[in-house]
């Protein structure tokens, strides 16, 4: 009897800490500390009114699919490819400055989550993005507007790093330490990939794909044509109307598009795109129903 009620409470503490341990891990949100680094990197996200770029000078014009200014010029086309519908946003800018990320809530923090309309909608964005999906990770960089909030490498993983110059390169993780891409004046780096075009050549395999997921799904890419002329791409996916793409499949559109550098960001049911407030896909996690997912983050075009 002794032995037997000895299990049970074995096994009631077993089931509680493995129900704490997937709450901890997906669901309770936790503020987190930023790293430091002997750089002494600052640790607080600039607002608005810091950022380098100025307001547009003239006024801007724009339609459901365009928008033009100054300094920034998006057009939005619709495509199908492989039985998907294929959202690109070609995009132009004046300085690199004008390419930004934001953070759900505007805090560094791990399952702290909005939906990629409201980040875009709080951040004054013209054009949006999800981004990586850095706070469900432990490990991996995460430096954003200039700032640096995690140094710890997932080792072996593909970054984009986005440089204070406007160019995108890829680097792997372990290899080049968060401290060097500091000292570098690095602007961005996303952490979650692959890979999908490196000096324009196709960098992903029909069989790759990211951890479990299924071959064809919604998709999110970021990628540089040349010097302040970047692709925002996002498909849908996992419907009667869009099936989904590939990696491959994605590696091949941003090839065919001019990317020189692509890289592939959270998908499935993340994958989103919001231009001047209004999300333009149809993004969904389990194909029955149309609805954004709260993300951790966004990239996004704006002042």
């Amino acid at each position: 009897m002794k032995r037997h009620f000895a299990n049970m409470v074995f096994a009631l503490i077993l089931i509680a800490y493995t129900v704490y341990a997937a709450l901890d891990t997906f669901v309770i949100v936790r503020v987190l500390t930023p790293d430091t680094l002997p750089t002494e990197a600052p640790t607080t996200v600039p607002t608005a009114t810091e950022s380098p770029a100025e307001q547009a000078t003239t006024a801007p014009i724009s339609t459901d699919t365009e928008y033009h200014d100054d300094q920034i010029d998006i057009v939005l086309t619709t495509m199908r490819v492989e039985n998907t519908t294929v959202y690109v946003a070609d995009v132009q800018i004046a300085d690199i400055s004008l390419l930004k990320t934001a953070l759900a809530g505007n805090t560094y923090a791990r399952n702290l989550t909005e939906t990629t309309s409201v980040q875009a909608a709080n951040a004054g964005a013209i054009l949006a993005i999800n981004g990586d999906y850095y706070g469900a990770q432990e490990r991996g960089y995460v430096l954003r507007n200039g700032v640096l909030y995690r140094a710890s490498a997932q080792s072996g993983t593909d970054a984009l790093v986005i440089g204070a110059d406007g160019n995108f390169r890829i680097i792997t993780e372990g290899e080049t330490s968060a401290d060097t891409l500091v000292r570098e004046g690095a602007w961005q780096v996303l952490t979650f990939g692959p890979a999908l075009i490196n000096g324009g050549q196709v960098t992903v395999s029909s069989s790759d794909e990211v951890g479990r997921a299924m071959t064809s799904n919604p998709r999110t890419a970021i990628g540089q044509i040349s010097e302040g002329h970047y692709l925002l791409v996002v498909s849908d996916g996992r419907t009667k109307e869009s099936t989904g793409l590939s990696l491959r499949q994605l590696a091949e559109l941003m090839q065919s598009l001019g990317a020189q550098i692509a890289y592939n960001l959270d998908g499935g049911g993340s994958s989103t795109m919001v231009f001047q407030g209004r999300v333009v896909n149809n993004p969904t996690t389990n194909g029955r129903s149309i609805r954004e997912r709260s993300v951790s983050a966004i990239v996004y075009i704006g002042y």
